[in-house]
């Protein structure tokens, strides 16, 4: 039996311009639909066996569902511009691949479809239709079938039925009772799914539906009987029409619709044009690309983000990314090594002081509970080994013992003259430690130097060995499997766990040494002189973790519960009736509803109701007591959910006390990110919040020691703007905000009030993350007009704050990226947008990313400058938490005035701004108590 593959081009060309990142070609085009849509047919070239074919896009202009109703798809918002540009160039990509393309004017793309289909069944053909639409469900019969690549999902007859509840000759029934918001077709109000299908399985068809409408009663029954007139229009409207006359467009019939032969010469030019590097090689050379190569690197301009499934991709690369080598035929030769004599050969090997990449293998991603399964090894690209110690499934062959070879290779591990690379060797140096390992010669890792050179990108290996190898790489998931049956890595084969354990460590090395000739200049000194150290300072503070009072953690969940209670009680009160403060939809109903507060200016959500989050709650708590009770509600919830019933479940059994883990290669800024438990996000604005602190403690003859860097951010700036009177203020030990406020309001400095200086606060730090007159305004509470004539009066007062945003936008559009003081570059994708709000927020991020950045980088400096001191006094203090700007050590009494008294003058002396850095040092008996 023939097949016939039809494609929804027009579905697949949205999903794909939505699912993309804004990916660039190198004069600026958009290009990540055609991107996606090229990705698209390849897969379906792939998995789909077809002898005949058709791409379908919907025609310009009316078609005669315009005429039937003129509202038809009224609300759809007009086409992004970036989408529009991209329509052509799809077009030309397509038809060069070899695939039929079909639009026809005055209908959509779904009535061709419907007519091809039938067109097929009628000549014996099996008919398979790629599409994400549900109106095409109607077109579904034994021999027509839905395939979704999207979702992987394929629908046939008892596929329809199963997810609709009604079989595929209802279907245009079933979507005339429920609508179709997407394209404006109203239904019968308040009918939705389960009641159309209901209906549908008491009376049959519509027309019987109709004919019994009297019988229908509730609400819903009035409904519909509203709307008899409206429905045989909106059953027109809904069905595909399967007549259309395509004798102009297909003059063979279907013989027009053979799958073409490749024009290798135009797709190389067209994949040129758009920067495809990787698309134009693999054409240039008469191959094809394999399926989950994610070939991002072909766009020199993409914006941050992940990208659909569907495409198989990592975020794209917004900078110009060095090209990536093709792939070369590099012979892998992977070796086990089971017995004594290959051990032995691998030890010479290992100490001949060439550069090595190491991997380990281990029992879990709990980095201090994780224990040694095997370990890789690679000297040369193609060239590495595996070291099987602890796979025990039925039938492993004979390994040798893990104590004695880690006796063996201790002391090459712990050689700092022996060079060792690998890929987040922070977790392997705990994986070591675990086994009592100090591993040493750390030179170079490549999520590391990855995140450098483009830290908006991913940093795991798999995608760096896509993107810069062009190397397709076994995943952890393909050996081991995924969700409940994954099974450790101890129960894999050992010839399968070493041809992937062996890769790691060959790619690993190949990718060090493919980023090493890139890291010189400014980028070179953050990777050897910030990064790398600061990889070996975060493993120290991991390991030492803090001290948790588990009983006052207690005592602090009941008190929040209790108070839980209270704000229950009082919303229950307020609303009248008792409810679920944890249910959107019952807040909903209680808000909007029952207690009648205007919706007016209230977001929608996606179902089409009113949004009741954070934002709109925070709105409407200004006028109204119940949402105010919400907030309070939900932030004791969060807070007893997240840190005092869980940081005691955190404490590990071995030590007594909570070990987080500080990730380098997350945030674009260059700050740091804690997890399991986070750090960072303890809400220390609130009392409660700042009580958690409290049970952060140091054991006893021990104090906890805060140091904070005072207002850097705006330190920062004016170092950045080079602003005479920021400049001043900092260089004469002002408080910024009184002295901003003495300069905005017209007033000396002694006859700044409190208010005037809050207001000053707002300005300062607001306009550093590009604040609004808007925003300011609903901040301080204050008309826009009043809030705007603050900030114009803070521009006037400090015109080099405004001469350096100015630049930086101009900076920005023209190079794609800013630069922290030191060097660190920020990328910015979408800087050069038409769309006016996407840019406006790039802009703003130009704005504020130099400030984070260089903070960032400051902090890291103050970490590792600290523990270089601890060390070279050999004192007994420890560094045990970095929180934003903050440090934070566990110091023994016989030395806290010794830290208190050097540990300022440590932060304040790692670089040399305009203006002098200020550390604030606090100590106390916990954390809160230092502060």
């Amino acid at each position: 039996m023939k097949t016939l593959l039809l494609i929804d081009g027009s579905s697949y060309l949205y999903r794909a311009f939505h699912a993309m990142p804004d990916l660039r070609s190198p004069d600026g085009r958009p290009t990540g639909a055609v991107y996606g849509m090229v990705n698209m047919l390849r897969r379906l070239e792939k998995e789909v066996q077809f002898d005949y074919s058709a791409c379908v896009f919907d025609a310009k202009g009316k078609t005669f569902r315009d005429d039937l109703y003129p509202e038809y798809k009224a609300n759809r918002p007009s086409m992004p511009e970036e989408l529009a540009a991209q329509i052509k160039p799809v077009h030309e990509v397509v038809q060069a691949s070899g695939w039929p393309l079909l639009m026809v004017d005055g209908v959509e793309a779904d009535d061709v479809i419907g007519t091809l289909a039938r067109m097929g069944e009628a000549a014996g053909f099996r008919v398979i239709i790629s599409t994400g639409d549900k109106d095409m469900a109607q077109l579904v019969t034994p021999m027509v079938s839905l395939v979704n690549t999207m979702t992987n999902e394929n629908l046939d007859q008892a596929g329809v039925k199963e997810k609709f509840g009604v079989p595929p000759e209802r279907i245009i029934d079933y979507l005339t009772l429920i609508g179709d918001k997407v394209d404006n077709v109203p239904g019968v109000d308040k009918c939705g799914p389960k009641t159309a299908v209901k209906w549908l399985e008491e009376y049959g068809t519509l027309d019987n539906i109709i004919a019994n409408a009297d019988k229908v009663g509730g609400k819903v029954g009035e409904n519909l009987r509203a709307a008899l007139d409206w429905l045989p229009r909106g059953h027109q409207l809904i069905t595909i029409k399967c007549d259309v006359d395509l004798q102009q467009d297909m003059p063979y019939g279907l013989n027009s619709l053979q799958h073409g032969v490749k024009d290798r010469p135009r797709l190389a030019e067209l994949f040129k044009d758009h920067g495809f590097r990787t698309f134009y090689r693999e054409v240039t050379e008469g191959e094809d690309a394999p399926l989950s190569s994610p070939a991002v690197v072909d766009a020199p301009a993409a914006s941050v983000g992940q990208t659909d499934d569907m495409f198989a991709m990592a975020a794209a690369v917004s900078a110009p990314a060095p090209v990536a080598p093709p792939v070369s035929a590099i012979s892998r030769h992977y070796h086990t090594i089971l017995d004594e004599a290959a051990l032995q050969g691998w030890l010479d090997k290992l100490g001949s002081g060439a550069l090595v990449s190491l991997d380990t293998e281990t029992t879990s991603l709990d980095q201090m509970q994780a224990r040694i399964v095997g370990i890789s090894f690679a000297l040369q690209a193609g060239e590495a080994a595996y070291l099987p110690l602890g796979h025990h499934y039925a039938g492993a062959p004979q390994q040798l013992a893990l104590d004695e070879v880690l006796a063996r290779l201790k002391p090459w591990l712990e050689d700092a003259s022996k060079p060792k690379c690998g890929q987040n060797l922070k977790y392997d140096r705990h994986v070591f430690a675990n086994h009592g390992i100090q591993l040493a010669g750390v030179v170079d890792d490549s999520m590391l130097a990855s995140y450098v050179l483009e830290s908006h990108q991913r940093h795991n290996m798999d995608d760096l060995a896509a993107r810069h190898l062009g190397e397709t790489t076994v995943s952890y998931e393909d050996i081991c499997g995924k969700g409940a049956k994954q099974i450790g890595f101890g129960e894999v084969d050992i010839e399968i766990a070493a041809n992937y354990a062996a890769e790691d460590a060959d790619i690993t090395l190949r990718l060090n040494q493919y980023f090493a000739p890139q890291l010189s200049g400014r980028l070179g000194e953050i990777y050897r002189d910030i990064e790398l150290p600061v990889a070996e300072v975060l493993f120290r503070m991991e390991r030492n973790g803090v001290l948790i009072d588990r009983e006052q953690l207690a005592a602090q969940s009941h008190q929040l519960g209790t108070q839980m209670l209270q704000l229950e009680s009082q919303a229950y009160e307020l609303a009248g009736q008792p409810f679920n403060l944890n249910s959107p939809k019952q807040l909903q109903e209680i808000l909007f509803g029952k207690l009648g507060i205007p919706t007016k200016g209230i977001k929608k959500t996606p179902s089409g109701g009113f949004s009741t989050d954070e934002s709109v709650l925070e709105a409407l708590a200004l006028d109204y007591p119940l949402p105010k009770c919400i907030l309070q509600y939900r932030s004791l919830t969060k807070l007893k959910s997240t840190y005092t019933d869980k940081l005691p479940t955190l404490i590990n059994p071995d030590t007594g006390r909570v070990h987080t883990n500080y990730s380098q290669a997350v945030a674009i800024t260059g700050r740091l990110a804690s997890s399991d438990p986070n750090l960072q996000n303890i809400p220390v604005r609130t009392a409660e919040g700042r009580r958690v602190r409290e049970a952060f403690i140091a054991k006893p003859g021990h104090s906890i020691v805060s140091a904070d860097y005072s207002q850097i951010e705006l330190r920062i700036m004016a170092h950045l703007s080079d602003d005479a009177g920021m400049l001043a203020a900092f260089a004469s030990g002002e408080d910024i905000h009184k002295a901003t406020a003495a300069e905005v309001f017209g007033v000396t400095l002694e006859q700044v009030t409190s208010d005037q200086r809050r207001a000053a606060k707002a300005i300062n730090f607001g306009l550093i993350y590009g604040m609004s007159a808007f925003g300011l305004a609903a901040q301080l509470d204050i008309e826009r007009s009043a809030a705007q004539q603050y900030i114009d009066r803070y521009f006037m007062r400090y015109p080099g704050v405004a001469d350096y945003m100015q630049r930086t936008r101009e900076t920005a559009r023209e190079q794609g990226y800013v630069e922290t003081v030191f060097g660190r570059r920020l990328y910015l994708p979408e800087i050069k947008l038409a769309n006016p709000a996407r840019r406006a927020g790039a802009e703003r991020a130009a704005i504020n990313a130099p400030m984070q950045g260089t903070a960032a980088d400051l902090i890291k400096l103050a970490m590792i400058a600290v523990q270089n001191w601890l060390d070279a006094e050999k004192l007994s203090s420890l560094l045990i938490m970095q929180v934003h700007d903050e440090l934070v050590l566990e110091v023994p009494d016989t030395e806290l005035e010794r830290v208190k008294q050097q540990l300022p003058q440590i932060m304040a002396g790692v670089a040399q701004l305009k203006v002098p850095l200020l550390a604030e040092v606090g100590a106390g008996s916990s954390w809160e108590a230092a502060h």
